[in-house]
């Protein structure tokens, strides 16, 4: 590390993070900091005998003093960063919600208390795609810890990081998760074992059964689906989404919501209307003769 102790280079860095300037790599920060290269700041950055542990448990007692308590949620979303070339941790052609579209980037579990209009970050943590997990070779040669190296789905990685703010101390009363996490029975079934209530965003062709009701498959061929059926992120379904609460409506505790479907004639082409002339449309509107359609 040169003269310089660590504790020298954390305030550096953090300088070099907070200073003006588009790019934050490590080339031109260190240009910006007057630096005579950036050697010793890459071997800081990538040094092993970090422990940020300590760090993240101070900066979720901060949060708490902010914004926590019984009126406070947590918010669990998902964070992207697109990214070309393949050997940052994480890469890999998924859903960019920065972009709205498939594209190479990092994906990153977010969660953040917040109380009214105030939400306070207090963890994120990179989602390993399964071309990372299926690769330890890959994983090694680019510095992830051998512990890392677990193939877990994103509701997996936020209820870790859940468990972790809560040993922390960290006070909320509700969880709150967009659709890429409401389509999750396994996140459901987590939070409800934590006992927690919770409201998650849902699509609007996703369908709930009360506790009692009995699914029975249906038998034929089973059809592939197309690929506009498959889960899609945040960005992409915000038009389609409906908040899906439990245990909030007085009433309705412990029921679970119905099937959420379009009107039968949303998207349909009215016959014989949309065929004729407007002059004749107006006639039959005002004769109030227009056939129901739907």
């Amino acid at each position: 590390m040169g003269r310089k102790t660590r504790r020298t280079w954390a305030p550096l860095y953090l300088r070099g993070l907070f200073a003006p300037g588009d790019r934050k790599s490590l080339q031109p920060m260190a240009a910006r900091l007057g630096l005579s290269g950036h050697d010793q700041l890459q071997h800081f950055i990538a040094s092993p005998a970090w422990d940020d542990g300590p760090l993240r448990t101070k900066l979720a007692r901060q949060a708490d003093q902010l914004v926590g308590g019984s009126d406070a949620c947590l918010v669990i979303d998902d964070t992207a960063l697109p990214k070309k070339g393949t050997r940052s941790v994480g890469v890999a052609r998924q859903y960019c919600g920065a972009l709205g579209k498939q594209a190479n980037c990092q994906s990153l579990v977010s969660l953040s208390l917040a109380q009214g209009e105030v939400p306070v970050p207090v963890g994120l943590h990179l989602f390993h795609p399964e071309a990372w997990t299926s690769d330890p070779q890959r994983c090694v040669q680019a510095g992830v810890p051998e512990a890392a190296i677990v193939q877990r789905t994103k509701g997996e990685i936020a209820l870790l990081e859940l468990d972790r703010l809560r040993a922390a101390g960290l006070r909320f009363s509700t969880v709150l998760a967009y659709a890429g996490y409401g389509v999750s029975a396994a996140f459901h079934h987590g939070l409800d074992a934590r006992g927690l209530r919770w409201a998650v965003g849902i699509v609007r062709n996703q369908k709930a059964y009360a506790a009692d009701v009995q699914l029975v498959p249906l038998t034929g061929r089973a059809r592939k689906p197309s690929p506009d059926q498959e889960p899609r992120e945040a960005e992409a379904v915000l038009a389609e989404l409906i908040l899906a609460a439990r245990d909030v409506a007085p009433g309705h505790e412990g029921q679970t919501l119905g099937p959420v479907r379009r009107h039968p004639g949303a998207g349909r082409r009215r016959s014989g209307l949309g065929q004729q002339p407007a002059s004749a449309r107006r006639g039959r509107l005002a004769r109030g003769r227009v056939p129901l359609v739907g």
